[in-house]
């Protein structure tokens, strides 16, 4: 399928691995120009040479938007903005988070995304085919016990995308979000093992608990969301607009 996206202008933040790496990696395919910020200068480095990068901490808001500013004009304007770049949080009871902790996170998954959004809202109007994606979470619909500041803040995202996508529909700018549910990956390793420390239980019990509340109990992929969010940005996906898509097997709650 043809996506059209041939010279689409897009901006990922954290893009260096995981699920950034791999809408990188989608958009690439399409034939998009891309640019991409993270913490991981490893990653940045193993990116394909075409790809304008730069080391950014998204929760430091001046990097940020001298970032978007930057990559807007490296890449000739812009078409789509991604906000991928996110952190777990702790694994922890709600008297037992800190509140640098809880700050921190909120900072990362939802003002982070506010910030980039701000910035990006004038170089998007000038496109003709300009969409924002913003990466939820299952949390941000269901909720997650000890893993307070992540849900409060994927509740956030959903929201903000709601607001946006009222608010920038007459410029023609369409608003998503994506909710992954048990995404396959380092960082999925990580949650499910802090999970289990904190209850005193192993990571396949913790494991199996989680896929229990699923209708297809399988890991997605970092493809499968990429694929989702390339879908979103194309002219294919004009009409589509102020949703919050999960892709997450049916999951109907978060042990």
């Amino acid at each position: 399928m043809d996506l059209q996206l041939n010279g689409h202008r897009v901006i990922v933040t954290a893009g260096a691995n995981g699920i950034g790496r791999a809408i990188v990696d989608a958009f690439l395919a399409e034939g998009a120009r891309v640019a991409t910020c993270d913490i991981d200068e490893t990653g940045l480095d193993a990116l394909p040479d075409e790809v304008f990068r730069r080391r950014v901490d998204v929760g430091d808001a001046p990097a940020l938007i001298g970032f978007i500013d930057a990559a807007a004009a490296g890449l000739g304007g812009l078409d789509c903005l991604v906000n991928n770049a996110g952190i777990a949080g702790v694994t922890a009871k709600i008297e037992d988070i800190d509140l640098v902790d809880w700050n921190r996170c909120l900072n990362i998954c939802l003002t982070s995304q506010f910030t980039s959004c701000a910035r990006a809202v004038s170089h998007l109007r000038q496109s003709a085919n300009a969409s924002i994606i913003n990466m939820s979470s299952v949390a941000g619909r269901l909720g997650f016990r000890l893993r307070t500041p992540y849900a409060a803040a994927k509740w956030g995202v959903i929201g903000l995308t709601k607001s946006l996508a009222i608010e920038l529909g007459p410029d023609n700018i369409r608003v998503n979000a994506i909710l992954p549910g048990l995404v396959s990956g380092e960082r999925q390793r990580r949650v499910l093992e802090a999970k289990a420390q904190s209850q005193g239980r192993s990571r396949a019990e913790v494991e199996a608990e989680a896929f229990s509340f699923a209708s297809i109990r399988e890991y997605v992929t970092p493809e499968q969301i990429a694929d989702q969010i390339v879908f979103l940005a194309s002219p294919r996906g004009r009409t589509i607009s102020g949703q919050a898509i999960s892709v997450c097997g049916d999951l109907k709650m978060l042990a």
